[in-house]
């Protein structure tokens, strides 16, 4: 039969099931009594009366014991004892025979009619209600106990009424065997639906489990997304030379990008990009240990000198080898105009010269954060901000993403936008960037996060 289910909540419904069954047997059990009572009354055989009477009260008494042990099993979050489910079968199947001995000892139909008596057909009904246990196993061992407790009430007739004139009215053998044979087949159809069902409970409880745990996963990561977005700022630095902004889009509920922008002792401005490999979970953790990393190396007199080999050799003894960042940090001086660009790896970062209506890309110092330890990185490229530059940095989410033909938006159209936009303001900037990256792929899923600053001279 079926292999054993190792769920709570199959075991719990297994015993909901069970106690709607047991309900459903005392019903019929106080329809049985109600029926002997009155009929007993009408035929005046009160010493029968009182034998059927306690029988039924017995399995009225027993069955309630079991409806008690079902639901105080249910509220102890427990299972009923194997040993009782057997003995509750045993005893149910067990009642239509009962009630055969005590139809053979009222006289009121010949031995061998009542073995087609309408109690027969309790066989069926409890063997029918067996299958709310959910287990073939018990189906099926209730269609053999009652298949045997019917041949044990024919055969008990044969020896008890041999010679006699009853005889004269019993049919062949067959017929009897037949009879049980028919039960015992309920039996087993019994199993078989019972399997049926309790696959189909099993499957929706498994789905059930699925949708709760995809809810708890999606609640955690909208947890995670609404943290890793608190960590970026939500305003721009307050300087009267230079319009800042910045702006992020995962490609999942988290990212692996982030941007920031931290006030340092001297004056100075770090402004900060990063694209940690991947997307989700997993690279938002790496880029929020970045961040955590930078802001203190920055803090810590790192500066611009040796901030890239700080960074390295700290995320290298974190991350695994298939893992890396690639970073980009501009010191900004608000008083000079001056500002120095460091790169990890990371690009491009494309500077507006707005004399020259030129683009330049500029190159980046090193290898990614976190790929060797100990690697040495170059001191960054000094620029002076004129009056209307632009220096952007972006992740490869903007240029990377593919059109329905698979042609990628590209450095040359992310270039023609920050041109074409040069004089709008740098929020204005980001938005055109979005804009255009979105009519382009026309509706194709984001593939990677999407981060962007923007650093525009006033």
């Amino acid at each position: 039969m079926s292999r054993p289910i190792q769920s709570a909540a199959f075991t719990r419904a297994t015993l909901k099931s069970e106690s709607s069954r047991i309900i459903g047997i005392l019903s019929v059990l106080g329809a049985l009594l109600l029926f002997v009572v009155v009929r007993g009354l009408v035929t005046g055989q009160f010493l029968l009366l009182t034998i059927q009477t306690v029988v039924l009260a017995l399995f009225v008494v027993h069955e309630a014991v079991m409806l008690r042990a079902v639901r105080y099993a249910l509220e102890e979050g427990d299972d009923v004892d194997p040993e009782r489910w057997i003995l509750n079968v045993f005893v149910e199947s067990q009642i239509p025979t009962i009630g055969l001995f005590l139809l053979l000892a009222s006289n009121w139909q010949t031995p061998y009619q009542v073995m087609f008596a309408p109690v027969v057909l309790v066989y069926f009904l409890l063997i029918i209600l067996s299958t709310l246990r959910l287990s073939p196993a018990l189906s099926f061992l209730t269609g053999l106990l009652s298949a045997i407790g019917y041949l044990f009430a024919f055969f008990y007739t044969e020896f008890r009424y041999q010679g006699s004139t009853a005889t004269l009215l019993a049919l062949p053998y067959a017929v009897y065997l037949a009879y049980a044979g028919v039960i015992f087949a309920g039996g087993v159809l019994a199993a078989i639906v019972a399997d049926q069902i309790r696959g189909h409970v099993a499957a929706a409880l498994r789905e059930a489990e699925l949708q709760r745990e995809v809810a708890r996963r999606n609640h955690d990561l909208d947890i995670a997304r609404s943290i890793q977005q608190g960590l970026m700022p939500d305003k721009a630095p307050a300087l009267d030379q230079f319009d800042i902004a910045g702006w992020n889009q995962p490609a999942d509920q988290t990212g692996g990008d982030y941007f920031d922008w931290q006030s340092l002792p001297d004056g100075q401005v770090a402004i900060s990009l990063a694209d940690a490999t991947g997307h989700g979970i997993g690279p938002a953790l790496v880029s929020a240990s970045c961040r955590a990393y930078a802001r203190a190396s920055f803090l810590n007199g790192g500066g611009e000198n040796g901030v890239l080999e700080d960074l390295n050799g700290l995320l290298a003894n974190d991350l695994s080898e298939n893992r890396f960042v690639t970073f980009a940090v501009v010191f900004l001086r608000p008083q000079t105009g001056n500002a120095r660009v460091l790169s990890a790896g990371h690009g491009p970062i494309l500077w507006y010269k707005q004399e020259a209506r030129e683009i330049t890309n500029l190159e980046a110092q090193g290898i990614p954060l976190g790929m060797i330890d100990g690697v040495k990185y170059g001191h960054g490229i000094e620029e002076h901000f004129d009056k209307g530059d632009i220096l952007a940095l972006v992740t490869d989410g903007f240029y990377e993403w593919t059109n329905p033909e698979g042609e990628e938006f590209g450095l040359k159209r992310l270039e023609a936008v920050i041109h074409d936009s040069h004089q709008l303001s740098a929020s204005e900037i980001i938005e055109k960037l979005k804009s255009a990256v979105i009519t382009f792929c026309r509706g194709t899923k984001q593939q990677d996060d999407l981060t962007a600053v923007i650093i525009k001279s006033r």
